[in-house]
């Protein structure tokens, strides 16, 4: 049993220095003889432990946030993830997100494993979030990140925070920021899964071909028709899961490149990312 006295205002500094609840602080300033270094260790191995003892729960959960620099022209996009929608929609759980997400847009961080062993608060954000872990009792996560940059990056978030998109564009101004926020918005309504055909892979262009062969036989389609057949599918694909190409969700007598011609000539996206919780 300790002999060092753990006053009320021990226990509350140690809670403010770490966030963690003011049982477990008191409960780690006892063990640690009121060394607060020691206390700290002891909480973060809390949150280590709890983080393995939950390493296989899933984390379907969790909040989108952004981050733009005041010239516009990079932006970064994160999605933490958690167990439950209750602590989602908790503060601290965001503003530990936004805090992720400030690192990397301060940094130039182009990756989740980078942003994980960049210093904050005296340890990695890696070790930070075991810390969280153990604030919060749930297994969390950066399950997405992306940064960007462009002559205009541009950030939409659904209104359930758990999807959003992040936009690259090769002008700027209020009228491209607009149209920007309207491909985020069919982004995520549409999720293409490239930007044009070019940037398609050849593995799925040979997925694509592959399935419209295989149907225009089960049709009965004759053996010498079949490439051609296949390729019009493939075009009807790319109109389809490629964002540029896509019909624009807002008009459908456009396609999303049109939209962004009539906004600006010479308007494109240059890059994007979405981001999916769940």
């Amino acid at each position: 049993m300790t002999s060092v006295s753990i006053s009320a205002s021990d226990v509350n500094k140690l809670r403010q220095q770490t966030g963690s609840g003011m049982m477990d602080c008191k409960k780690a300033l006892t063990e640690a003889n009121g060394d607060f270094e020691k206390a700290i260790e002891i909480l973060r191995l809390k949150g280590a432990k709890i983080s393995a003892s939950r390493a296989d729960r899933e984390t379907k959960e969790g909040t989108v946030v952004f981050k733009i620099s005041s010239d516009n022209k990079k932006g970064v996009i994160l999605g933490l993830s958690c167990e439950t929608d209750f602590v989602a929609r908790g503060e601290g759980f965001i503003a530990f997100a936004e805090q992720c997400a400030e690192i990397g847009l301060n940094n130039n961080i182009s990756d989740a494993d980078q942003l994980k062993a960049f210093p904050m608060n005296n340890v990695t954000v890696g070790d930070a979030i075991i810390e969280q872990v153990g604030k919060i009792g749930e297994k969390i996560d950066i399950a997405q990140y992306a940064l960007l940059t462009g002559e205009a990056v541009v950030a939409y978030i659904h209104s359930n925070k758990k999807n959003g998109a992040l936009i690259a564009l090769n002008q700027s101004g209020d009228a491209v920021a607009a149209a920007g926020k309207q491909v985020g918005m069919q982004i995520v309504s549409m999720n293409p899964i490239a930007l044009d055909k070019n940037e398609v892979t050849e593995d799925v262009v040979k997925r694509e071909l592959d399935l419209a062969k295989e149907k225009a036989k089960q049709d009965g389609k004759p053996e010498n028709m079949l490439d051609k057949i296949a390729q019009g599918a493939l075009e009807k694909f790319y109109k389809e899961a490629t964002l540029l190409n896509q019909e624009f969700i807002m008009d459908g007598s456009k396609k999303v490149c049109q939209m962004l011609e009539d906004v600006s000539k010479g308007l494109t996206v240059t890059s994007f990312k979405k981001v999916t919780l769940g």
